[in-house]
């Protein structure tokens, strides 16, 4: 589904990506750890026009899809969460998933759409008229995924979706996130700080150190891989 072969990428002068290669598959979640300044989040950047690429291939579902605009990825399938739990603070729940359907014309299809956000997430139906900077972490993270999900991306990307919430919300994320996959078969990108959830959570997982893949491998696999082992689950497993 995506396909990233030799990307080198960065913000004006330096050079961040050195030459990655990194895929993800239908209904896969893929996820990317490693150090602070690994690249990982300039990974998920440069996919969505972010980060700025000067050499590589980024392909979905065949396509090319280097210098397509926002709206243009919006529209081909792919829908990406950044990092900080994001919202429109001064509009309602409702406005701001409104915000996420803007693409959509009809408007009856947008209610439905929304419909099945608060399905999902039924917190956010309750508080539908609540303005969104009284949410707690955990709900604004709900509200930014279902924001994503509005348009029924084939791929999804998310950006430390689990930084700053609680061990419990953290659990709850990374279940619903696993629905998001088996359920609505969406395919995940997603960057992550908790490497052993991670890993768990994950179909394959990429290690970046230094803008480079180090490793690469899925579940058991990579768990018990020494470096893995020594440098990001405390020595043991």
């Amino acid at each position: 589904m995506l396909n990233i072969k030799c990307l080198y990428s960065g913000y004006g002068e330096l050079e961040v990506l050195k030459g990655i290669n990194i895929s993800v598959g239908e209904r896969q979640i893929v996820a990317l750890i490693g150090p602070n300044g690994a690249g990982k989040s300039t990974v998920i950047k440069s996919v969505f026009g972010i980060a700025q690429v000067s050499k590589g291939e980024i392909k979905f579902n065949g396509k090319n899809i280097r210098k397509l605009k926002t709206h243009e990825l919006i529209d081909s399938g792919i829908s990406y969460v950044p990092q900080g739990k994001i919202v429109f603070g001064n509009l309602t729940i409702r406005e701001n998933l409104e915000m996420g359907a803007e693409m959509i014309s009809d408007k009856e299809l947008t209610k439905n759409r929304i419909g099945e956000v608060y399905q999902k997430f039924p917190i956010l139906k309750r508080r539908e008229n609540k303005l969104a900077f009284t949410l707690s972490g955990g709900e604004r993270q709900m509200l930014a995924l279902g924001r994503a999900l509005i348009v029924k991306p084939e791929l999804l990307m998310l950006d430390e979706p689990s930084l700053g919430l609680s061990p419990k919300l953290q659990r709850d994320l990374f279940q619903i996130i696993k629905k998001l996959r088996d359920e609505d078969g969406i395919s995940i990108l997603i960057v992550e700080q908790n490497a052993k959830k991670a890993i768990e959570l994950a179909d394959r997982t990429y290690l970046l150190e230094e803008g480079k893949v180090a490793l690469e491998g899925s579940g058991d696999t990579i768990l018990k891989h020494e470096q893995i082992k020594k440098v990001y689950l405390g020595g043991t497993y």
